[in-house]
């Protein structure tokens, strides 16, 4: 049997098991979908507050930045029917 402090055959150390991290939300997830390996892409955030504060901070950015587009365009378009370009792309009458 290899003890904890070996080397293992590639020169590399051997870790213990950890029978604490056995039951982790995370391994049991694993074993309940078969997977060879404890790793679940995704999970749980360990700064939940500040992810949720950022998030609103891009919704807050998105929006403004929907609202100038659509704005914009509107504006452009009066500019340019109050100079006369509307008779370029639109009815000349």
């Amino acid at each position: 049997m290899t003890s904890p402090d070996r080397s293992g055959d590639d020169g590399s150390r051997t870790v213990p098991p950890d029978p604490e991290a056995y039951d982790t939300e995370r391994n049991a997830a694993a074993r309940l979908r078969g997977l060879s390996t404890p790793y679940i892409p995704g999970g749980r955030d360990p700064n939940q507050a500040s992810a949720e504060r950022e998030d609103r901070r891009y919704l807050r950015i998105l929006l403004v930045m929907v609202v100038v587009i659509i704005l914009g365009g509107f504006v452009v378009g009066m500019i340019a029917a109050l100079l006369g370009f509307d008779a370029l792309v639109g009815n000349p009458g």
